[in-house]
């Protein structure tokens, strides 16, 4: 079992984290930076409709969770942490309105809290709790899977009850059924999914699709217009791919490959930089032409600048997810596991997606979704159909020696 030391993180760790907070997720939310940058983040009609240390494991090897005595019953409450701007919001932004659906259908209140702003800054906040068998103060939350595969290892978060997510079971998109750090969804059940794609500026190319890494590194015409990511599972697992590779199933050699394949598009200057969230305003601008980009990005920004156009490459692109996890010691579980259930019904699941512009992991999702917004329904980058599904690869788990080592060669390799 892995004994997490959160006090000898490794200079590449640290690195990483520091890119988080400074230009990657954790500094601005994809939809807050949009906002700020002053672009549409979503159709009128779309938004209308919305308004109705060697840390001892807390379990044994092989076990679930030890969990605590569930208050469900006798507490109607959920204390539910997430991420920014990751939940509907009335025109208004005064209500949350599936939330109040179903505390009105329930009985049950949700306290929800936006404080996770990044992975590796939030584990910092409950890991004191976990490690010592207690209650963090929160029934559900949600990371992104790397850390949810993590804290799964080290026995920190309850199995679910299948009971309790007929929804779940039923509706959970294949495309997210089995990753290989939770096989069958035993601990965990998606938020969202989070696309890996090209996006590019039509008028900074003068109207020339970009559809491939290679033609990202290689392509003349683009040199110095380039981005490239600070993720490194996004950049690295991208490569791959184009160089014939499976981002679930490859080496050391594979990886040291890929690398020296971004270093020659670093020395020959045809990448511009490397970028966390800040790449949309560059490629709104035109300044950046051609880049690999989040998709629930590209959506945001095509809606205030038709210039704005994607492709996902023939070799494929990567995708990850950010999971709702119950922590060991959580003291509403079944309340927590209704919430998650609720999610997975089609017409809530639809007003979500509507709103937050991310893959939907809800499958059957896009009648629904329709009756809300036709457009938004029918955008495979929120609602896959299955040739962009059949190209979708996750990034495979790292043992904790491995992430030591590729965070210090990609950390090398963007100068972070």
């Amino acid at each position: 079992m892995e004994q997490f030391e959160p006090d000898r993180l490794s200079a590449p760790q640290l690195a990483a984290m520091r890119r988080s907070l400074t230009s990657g997720r954790g500094a601005l939310t994809r939809r807050s930076l949009l906002r700020a940058s002053g672009v549409g983040a979503l159709t009128v009609g779309g938004l209308s409709a919305l308004t109705s240390c060697g840390i001892p494991p807390a379990k044994r090897e092989g076990g679930a969770a030890a969990a605590s005595d569930d208050h469900s019953e006798r507490e109607k409450e959920i204390n539910f942490s997430n991420w920014t701007e990751y939940m509907d919001t009335s025109e208004d932004e005064k209500s949350r309105p599936t939330l109040e659906e179903f505390t009105k259908r329930t009985g049950i209140q949700v306290k929800y809290t936006e404080d996770i702003n990044d992975n590796v800054e939030f584990f910092g906040k409950i890991r004191p709790q976990l490690a010592a068998g207690q209650d963090t103060g929160r029934d559900l939350i949600v990371v992104t899977d790397w850390l949810a595969a993590r804290m799964i290892r080290l026995g920190w978060v309850q199995k679910l009850d299948p009971a309790r997510l007929p929804h779940a079971y039923a509706n959970l998109s294949p495309q997210f059924r089995s990753p290989d750090w939770d096989p069958g969804r035993s601990y965990s059940y998606p938020w969202t999914g989070i696309s890996t794609v090209i996006a590019y500026n039509a008028k900074a190319t003068e109207g020339r699709k970009v559809d491939s890494v290679t033609q990202l590194l290689d392509d003349p015409t683009l040199k110095g217009r380039v981005g490239f990511l600070t993720e490194m599972r996004d950049s690295v697992g991208m490569t791959l791919l184009d160089q014939g590779k499976d981002p679930a199933n490859f080496t050391t050699a594979d990886f040291d490959a890929a690398v020296g394949r971004l270093q020659k598009g670093v020395d020959s200057k045809q990448i511009r930089r490397f970028t966390g969230n800040d790449y949309t305003a560059d490629l709104d601008k035109g300044d950046i032409a051609a880049c690999l980009a989040w998709a629930g990005d590209v959506i945001q920004l095509q809606a205030g600048n038709p210039d704005i156009k994607y492709a996902v490459p023939a070799a494929g692109y990567i995708t990850s997810s950010d999971n709702l996890l119950v922590p060991a010691k959580a003291r509403h579980k079944a309340n927590a596991e209704r919430l998650v259930d609720y999610y997975y019904e089609l017409p809530v699941a639809a007003r979500l997606a509507a709103f937050i512009s991310y893959v939907c992991p809800v499958e059957g999702v896009k009648d629904e979704l329709a009756t809300i917004d036709p457009a938004l329904a029918e955008n495979t980058l929120i609602v896959p159909d299955k040739a962009m599904t059949a190209k979708s690869h996750a990034f495979r788990s790292l043992s904790a020696e491995e992430e030591t080592a590729y965070e210090e060669k990609f950390t090398k390799l963007i100068g972070a």
